[in-house]
């Protein structure tokens, strides 16, 4: 079944990690061996991992924090600074565009050409055949050796991006969301850990700082969705207050199931529900146990019956499936030993729909949850 993923930090691991991601999984595990940094050989996220359990689209994130008094996580030392950091982000996914691993999508007649791509349209070997066609460069020796370490995916369409944000600060005024929708970003999360220079995040409390009302209203303006993921509470209503354009939770789990504030309070999820967003659950496995200690606890007491768990609570909180989807964070500053213990890579996604099944989801439900809801909200705020 094809997987629409709304949330994953390639770019991130990429260039902040050094991972090669056009190789499989195990093969960066083996390079990493030994490397104290966590996470490091425990890596669940790899094009070839994402071909093989059919994540054909997903939402990439640029993420770049300023450093500031209190933030619980370390960031750069200047906005300007964040903001090249990020661009070399961009530029890093428009570089695996160009080799065809990768495929931006940035409105509605390219995301509906995608994904009738992926579900059955002209043959993959025509369709990686044509790529090669317009496009020298794919006759490398080097681009041989890539496709041939795609196994039997050799010929699976381009992995599908959206381009998002994940805090704000690489936005450098709110005049410059203009420019940024031009390069392509579609989402922005005005706050990741700590207090940004628009808004409070996960970890300090408060609202929208003097100039995030400005920042809204710029999004707006231009269309950008608001990712509400990591908004502190206050932040989180007074931008569903001030904001009147398209809303998600790209990566978001349930209070009620696991207390803390990085997850959703039901109110917040009600509120979300009524504003037509959708929520995808994330596989953080402290946002999936309660009373997990980083560092301390093992996930063998996590599975993916947990984050079936949040997936089912938001379905009964809306009273159907249209709201709930897959926003996993996979390879978020973490790997295996902060996942769910019975998920090795990203392919075994595939495991989740029989967990539905199982509940008593019907299959349209599922298919709605594992890729159906996210492809209906662009839809909806593309105007396609």
């Amino acid at each position: 079944m094809l997987v629409f993923d709304a949330h994953l930090d390639l770019a991130m691991n990429a260039i902040h990690w050094n991972r090669d991601l056009e190789r499989p999984v195990p093969e960066t595990r083996a390079l990493e061996a030994g490397l104290p940094q966590k996470g490091r050989a425990a890596g669940t996220v790899a094009f070839p991992e994402m071909r093989r359990g059919e994540v054909g689209i997903t939402v990439a994130t640029v993420i770049a924090r300023v450093a500031r008094a209190g933030n619980p996580l370390s960031g750069y030392a200047t906005p300007e600074i964040a903001c090249a950091v990020a661009e070399g982000q961009r530029v890093y996914y428009e570089l695996l565009q160009a080799r065809g691993e990768l495929r931006r999508l940035p409105d509605g007649p390219s995301l509906e050409a995608h994904f009738g791509e992926w579900r059955g349209g002209p043959t993959c070997e025509a369709q990686s055949a044509e790529r090669r066609d317009s496009d020298g460069s794919d006759t490398s020796d080097e681009s041989d050796a890539r496709r041939a370490a795609r196994g039997a995916f050799s010929d699976a369409p381009p992995i599908g991006i959206i381009l998002s944000m994940e805090g704000a600060d690489p936005i450098l005024s709110p005049e410059h969301v203009a420019e940024w929708w031009a390069k392509g970003l579609r989402a922005i999360g005005p706050a990741h850990y700590g207090v940004s220079a628009y808004a409070h995040g996960t970890a300090t409390p408060g609202g929208l700082t003097p100039r995030g009302p400005a920042l809204l209203e710029a999004m707006e303006a231009c269309g950008m969705i608001l990712d509400v993921t990591h908004l502190a509470d206050d932040s989180f209503w007074q931008a569903l207050e001030r904001f009147g354009g398209t809303v998600i939770a790209s990566h978001s789990n349930c209070r009620a199931l696991v207390p803390g504030d990085r997850q959703f309070s039901d109110d917040q999820l009600r509120a979300l529900i009524e504003r037509g967003a959708v929520i995808g659950a994330a596989m953080d496995a402290w946002m999936l146990y309660p009373g997990w200690v980083k560092g301390e606890t093992s996930n063998s007491v996590v599975s993916l019956e947990a984050f079936v768990d949040q997936i089912d609570h938001v379905c009964q909180l809306a009273g159907n499936t249209r709201h709930a989807a897959i926003g996993t964070d996979l390879d978020g500053g973490y790997g295996t030993e902060q996942c769910p213990h019975d998920l090795d890579t990203i392919a075994d996604l595939q495991k989740v729909p029989d967990l539905l099944r199982r509940r008593g989801y019907a299959e349209p439900d599922i298919a709605a949850i594992m890729h159906g809801n996210w492809l209906r909200l662009f839809r909806e705020a593309w105007g396609a």
